[in-house]
């Protein structure tokens, strides 16, 4: 679910794919429409898949069941298109939808640059001579402004050290040297997409996705980094993700829970509680804009279960 909810980040809309041979909604179904509500991704168009393994009355079934699942909802009046994706089966009409739906956003390219950090992974294969290793790549989303071949950026909240008894993170200062998205090779990246950010990092500092969560932008105008965090809290009215439908329980003083904003992942401890309001210590820092919406999950049955969202204060 955190995976999940990290990658809806960084996205500008959705397709939002049902089984139509399973009955809507199943609980991940539930759980992921949930988590887009949450981040306020808006913009979504439905597919029915599986349409060639169903019967007639099967498929209209299907549709009724995801017509009532949506009913009410933000996505009330989304396009629900009939899909065989086996064997290619109306995926122009998915493509015209898209098209239609999920329109591009006018993006400010004069904004400082920020970017989102989803992977980052270290290119060099082993026995790689000392004098041809390459710098570490991070990945992600532009969210504003543009990035350049040769711009300094800071990466925040940076790496963890040990300090003392404790740890402490620094955030890390580079140079871009190369920009990809997919097989091009870009001289300039703006917000859309994915992109490759090739730097002069110590490839050690950026394998094994050691960088997810952390925000790259231009030195001095990144968000705060958040150790402690008030959150003003919307609980939901049950928990998403069950077979049944199990009402949310008040949060708790001292209970452990696990906080999304943006592609950043960090479990806290709660240590006051007022009405609506939370205040939490975090075990890893986050970096946001106050006012950021987060997703809250609490550990259910030996899983991290969504029940609500909030916002820091």
């Amino acid at each position: 679910m955190a995976v999940m909810i990290a990658g809806a980040a960084l996205m500008d809309g959705v397709v939002f794919v049902v089984d139509a041979s399973q009955p809507c909604p199943r609980p991940q179904t539930r759980e992921h429409f949930t988590a887009l509500t949450i981040i306020g991704v808006k913009k979504i168009v439905i597919v029915q898949n599986k349409i060639d393994i169903v019967t007639k009355d099967r498929a209209r079934k299907s549709y009724e069941e995801i017509l009532e699942f949506i009913k009410g909802t933000w996505a009330e009046d989304a396009p629900i298109i009939p899909v065989s994706a086996l064997h290619k089966v109306n995926i122009d009409a998915v493509v015209w939808a898209i098209e239609e739906i999920i329109p591009t956003p006018q993006r400010d390219p004069t904004k400082p640059p920020r970017m989102l950090i989803a992977r980052s992974f270290d290119i060099n294969k082993p026995g790689t001579p000392v004098d041809e290793i390459k710098g570490g790549v991070i990945g992600g989303s532009i969210i504003q402004g543009k990035f350049r071949v040769g711009d300094e950026i800071e990466i925040r909240p940076g790496i963890r050290i040990p300090k003392g008894r404790g740890y402490e993170y620094q955030p890390l200062f580079t140079e871009i040297v190369s920009l990809k998205s997919g097989e091009n090779v870009l001289e300039e990246a703006y917000p859309g997409g994915l992109i490759g950010v090739g730097t002069k990092l110590d490839p050690s500092i950026t394998k094994a996705d050691n960088l997810i969560g952390n925000v790259a932008g231009k030195p001095g105008t990144l968000p705060p980094v958040w150790h402690e965090l008030d959150i003003e809290v919307h609980l939901l009215e049950r928990v998403v993700g069950l077979e049944e439908l199990k009402k949310v329980e008040p949060i708790g003083k001292g209970e452990r829970l696990m906080i999304n904003v943006g592609t950043a992942v960090s479990i806290g401890i709660v240590d006051e509680i007022s009405k609506d309001h939370i205040h939490m210590k975090l075990k890893i820092p986050v970096c946001a804009e106050k006012g950021s919406r987060l997703a809250i999950s609490r550990q259910i049955r030996g899983r991290w279960r969504l029940i609500g969202y909030g916002f820091i204060e």
